[in-house]
């Protein structure tokens, strides 16, 4: 753990000090520091896995997770759902479900003998997005405005509005669980859900409510604006378990609820220690997931799982996304755009980790191995192919502006 703790706060700050060189050469700070994690994990396979499948383990990550929901949940800008909601909507309520649907019958095909509680774990797994592997593609000018609105909004919100089902489908697949049937579990997930729903509301709305009246009496500082924001989290996590409700719920709905309501003269000001925050656990979140990867893979991976995770990351994203927008103003190039531009990160990094320290046995190996082949393969396809493809679509955008007859020559 000190070697680990070393190499870790050794990379994060040489990469602190270049952040803006590697950036101009398409490095990210979780490639930096998987790859600082493969090195660890080399010489320290055995043990860094054996640590991450322990209940601390499992605890952290769902920490981890509640404060990333939270911060998602108030990241999204241009009001509730954007500047396209409609758009937004078909994403998140169309592409998204339809995605799921689509890896589970890949991985009856491609996972077998997986049951499909254990096959739908995975697919909510493989189906959320998140920038963190490229997050320069958001603020890529080449790329249409709503294209990055729209995708700004799907990374806020996808995660928050997959936990459930992510938690009901390892209720299901979880042997030491009671719940022998989907009724069953949903019978356990609902309540749950219900109860974190009322939490998130109430809290989000206290906390907002008390920031505004105390801003306008003048009892915040610059820096209690921004503790708020990092308490508002934990504390709505804490007490949702505290009446054994879902966390990540009323972590997600919080941050909805307390950006909405919060009247702030700088909300993106008052998010920067929050977002600090999220990135510090991001952080630790792609170290681990680097060092594991070593030992996850050691003993090879089956040409089924390698198949799956490359259609997951084309097939699953692309085919829903494109058949959800239909009937938006995005045109074709920008709906293949929104499809081609879904890469993986801590979200699914986070959903295997808790899937990995609940599932046993084979089960346990495969999600181990669809989450690091997945990830690995989305930090390689979308480092590489996210600013092609914008680049691409730039230079098509320019030849046919240019090849479009000016008012003059009609």
């Amino acid at each position: 753990m000190l070697l680990s703790l070393i190499a870790v706060s050794a990379v994060l700050a040489g990469w602190a000090v270049v952040a803006g060189r590697l950036e101009r050469w398409r490095l990210t700070a979780p490639m930096v520091i998987v790859l600082a994690g493969v090195l660890i994990g080399l010489a320290t396979s055995d043990r860094v896995a054996d640590t991450l499948n322990t209940e601390i383990a499992e605890h952290v990550a769902e920490i981890i997770l509640a404060i990333l929901l939270f911060v998602d949940a108030t990241d999204v800008r241009g009001g509730l759902l954007g500047h396209e909601p409609k758009a937004a909507l078909r994403i998140l309520f169309i592409a998204m479900p339809l995605g799921i649907v689509t890896a589970l019958i890949l991985g009856l095909w491609l996972l077998p003998g997986s049951s499909w509680a254990v096959l739908l774990v995975i697919a909510c797994i493989v189906v959320p997005i998140d920038f963190a592997p490229v997050s320069s593609i958001l603020r890529d000018r080449r790329v249409p405005e709503r294209v990055r609105n729209v995708l700004n909004v799907e990374a806020g919100y996808n995660d928050g509005i997959v936990s459930p089902v992510f938690i009901f489908a390892l209720v299901l697949a979880d042997e030491d669980t009671r719940a022998d049937t989907p009724l069953q579990a949903l019978e356990a997930a609902v309540p749950q859900a219900a109860k974190a729903i009322v939490i998130g509301l109430v809290i989000g709305a206290g906390l907002a409510i008390a920031a505004n009246a105390a801003q306008h009496r003048g009892w915040m500082t610059t820096q209690s604006k921004r503790l708020v924001l990092v308490a508002a989290p934990l504390l709505t996590f804490g007490m949702s378990l505290a009446i054994d409700g879902n966390g990540f719920v009323s972590a997600f709905v919080c941050g909805i609820v307390f950006k909405y309501l919060r009247q702030s003269d700088d909300i993106r000001r008052d998010l920067e220690l929050v977002d600090d925050v999220g990135f510090l656990l991001t952080v630790g979140m792609w170290f681990a997931f680097g060092a594991t990867a070593v030992a996850i893979l050691e003993n090879g991976v089956p040409v089924g799982t390698v198949v799956f995770c490359l259609l997951a990351l084309t097939l699953v994203r692309v085919g829903p996304v494109a058949l959800g927008m239909v009937g938006t103003r995005f045109s074709r190039p920008e709906r293949l755009l929104v499809g081609g531009l879904g890469p993986r990160g801590t979200t699914s990094i986070v959903f295997g980790l808790l899937a990995f320290n609940v599932l046993d046995g084979r089960d346990e190996t495969t999600v181990g191995l669809v989450v690091v082949v997945c990830v690995l393969g989305s930090v390689i396809l979308h480092g590489v192919g996210a600013p092609a493809a914008a680049h691409t679509y730039a230079a098509r955008q320019g030849s046919s502006r240019e090849g479009e007859p000016t008012r003059a020559g009609k």
